[in-house]
């Protein structure tokens, strides 16, 4: 399950409630990574207050609607949005996730890996990193398929940071309102 289920219950960003989102993808090599993020962001994973989604680009099969970018940027659509205003606090912001692949990799890859990966964080949420967040991603491997340890390993982490920024989308793209007044509105209650 997608969206407001498990850990995504309670999870919201600064536009939208935010969730639990899952995507994957195998390399031109035939490696396959999947991964799993809770979206529950300080920043907003939309352009502006629109239903664009920072991780447009890298959409498959209309995973998040199919709405792409704005044709342009305005400086309102770039201004930043955080939950919580001054009050917020390091506690309430945790995107947190996982990569899983089916290479071969050492600890010393998988750590790499999961550095790469962790752009796919940037490319999803506007602004990222914050001090208000405590981001963090993991990676695992199944230790299935030899990898080459430069170029494919280079390939493997550029996928899978797409894979990271498709999923944290979908976590916003399936939630779900929670049902009481004030709670952070939904994606698809808005643009749906």
């Amino acid at each position: 399950a997608l969206g407001s289920v498990g850990a995504g219950l309670g999870a919201t960003t600064a536009t939208f409630k935010g969730g639990i989102g899952s995507a994957s993808a195998v390399t031109a090599n035939g490696i396959k990574v999947g991964a799993i993020v809770v979206v529950n962001a300080v920043g907003s994973v939309t352009v502006g207050n629109g239903p664009w989604f920072w991780a447009a680009p890298f959409e498959e099969n209309g995973e998040f609607g199919r709405r792409g970018l704005p044709s342009s940027f305005t400086p309102d659509m770039l201004a930043m949005r955080i939950k919580g205003g001054p009050a917020a606090s390091e506690r309430e912001n945790t995107t947190i996730g996982l990569v899983v692949t089916d290479a071969i990799l050492s600890k010393a890859q998988a750590k790499r890996l999961a550095m790469i990966a962790q752009t796919g964080f940037a490319r999803a949420i506007y602004p990222v990193h914050a001090p208000l967040d405590g981001d963090v991603l993991f990676a695992a491997a199944t230790c299935e398929k030899p990898i080459e340890p430069l170029v494919e390993l280079t390939e493997l982490g550029m996928v899978a940071a797409n894979v990271v920024a498709r999923a944290i989308a979908s976590g916003v793209y399936n939630a779900i309102a929670l049902p009481f007044p004030g709670a952070q509105p939904a994606w698809k209650d808005k643009f749906g």
